[in-house]
């Protein structure tokens, strides 16, 4: 009996893959050898490695691989401080409120959140919507920019969504997905739900809702902005992105660099015509470092520019008064907060420049990851912002 002839398949050459690769992102204009993108290539070759085809070239991929929005490092030195780190999350007397997890689950899937309750209140409370960035946590984020302290002083809730490690591996909003990008659908949707929960629950002022977040949670809360702008009242976004920067994987890197993509590529034409067209007047407070090597500071400058866009349109053209002035923070940080309000003197967008910060919460508290200590308090400044702004409408 004849045996079978002994197929195989053609060898692979790892090396050549790698470099179509690699020449393939740096077309796109991106550098493999540093940044969030070598965590990607070390990642792709782990992968190949785990399919039999062995790369010399190789390293193990590091747990935290991750490509979309990364806050490891903070440029600038901070500043000594002397007080006892606390452990993320612990409440201590300055904030004897409650903080407590819940989970919500709607049609497009679930989140767990977790709610800090000041021990007082007024009987109609604002809600403000806390968006951690990658590999942050509530507790995580909550300590590191000291909004629950914050709550207690002022008398609102803070609710704290998480991202799953499911939906994404190093737990970042998906901010870059079509999906994620318009009402009614994925991560949008589940926030949006969170909120008319914890609002409908504890009596909150649905006039006074609004919403933050650092890097890929800032991105996040423009989209909310967008996509819910009758459930926020305002908008505020530390070292993020605008409105449909990006609708997948290269094209949110492209844009990271301060690449400019096409504005609306990817979603679905009305959201697509929206952001060419209107966009929603949602008053929105910005703040970014200059040295911000992660998510370039040309990201803030062009959200403040889609907000003074919408504003100008619904004024029918007329465009806000601006005016800028320089200083400098008490821990030595020098920035420009540069004020787009109406006629009236009420402002409408702000813009603050951190100038040498890097990727990290403006004043924020070292027991909290990805802070800047020597920064304006950006926490404070976003409530004062908020605050501020007029309620319309009827509770």
């Amino acid at each position: 009996m004849n045996s079978l002839p002994n197929f195989r398949s053609p060898p692979f050459d790892v090396d050549k893959i790698n470099d179509t690769i690699e020449r393939a992102l740096a077309s796109a204009g991106l550098d493999t050898t540093s940044g969030p993108m070598a965590s990607v290539t070390a990642t792709i070759r782990q992968a190949l490695s785990s399919n039999g085809l062995h790369d010399p070239r190789a390293a193990p991929a590091a747990p935290d691989a991750f490509i979309d929005v990364s806050a490891r490092v903070v440029d600038a030195p901070v500043a000594p401080y002397d007080a006892p780190r606390r452990r993320p999350g612990i409440i201590d007397a300055e904030t004897p409120g409650t903080f407590q997890a819940h989970e919500f689950s709607n049609a497009t899937g679930s989140r767990a959140y977790k709610l800090y309750v000041p021990s007082r209140s007024a009987d109609k409370p604002p809600l403000v919507v806390m968006l951690h960035g990658c590999t942050q946590s509530a507790d995580d984020f909550a300590a590191g920019t000291q909004m629950n302290r914050l709550a207690e002083e002022h008398g609102f809730l803070v609710v704290y969504p998480e991202q799953a490690a499911q939906a994404n591996v190093s737990k970042c909003w998906n901010w870059f997905k079509p999906q994620d990008q318009v009402r009614d659908a994925g991560e949008p949707a589940l926030i949006a739900g969170i909120v008319r929960v914890v609002a409908a629950r504890h009596g909150v002022d649905p006039r006074r809702i609004f919403v933050a977040g650092l890097s890929a949670g800032a991105a996040m809360a423009v989209v909310l902005g967008q996509a819910y702008p009758e459930v926020f009242a305002g908008v505020g976004g530390h070292s993020g992105l605008p409105y449909a920067s990006a609708h997948d994987i290269p094209s949110a890197m492209a844009a990271m660099k301060g690449g400019r993509g096409r504005a609306g590529a990817g979603l679905p034409p009305s959201a697509s015509t929206r952001t060419k067209a209107t966009g929603h007047a949602v008053p929105t407070i910005v703040f970014h470092g200059d040295r911000d090597h992660t998510v370039q500071h040309d990201n803030g400058v062009r959200i403040v520019d889609q907000a003074n866009d919408a504003f100008a349109q619904e004024r029918k053209g007329a465009s806000l008064r601006s005016s800028t002035q320089r200083a400098t923070s008490t821990a030595g940080r020098s920035y420009s907060r540069t004020v787009h309000a109406d006629p009236d003197g009420t402002a409408r967008v702000e813009s603050w420049t951190l100038h040498g910060a890097g990727h990290a919460w403006s004043g924020g508290h070292p027991s909290g990851s990805y802070t800047d200590r020597n920064g304006p308090a950006a926490s404070a400044e976003m409530i004062r912002f908020f605050m501020a702004i007029p309620r319309s409408g009827s509770a």
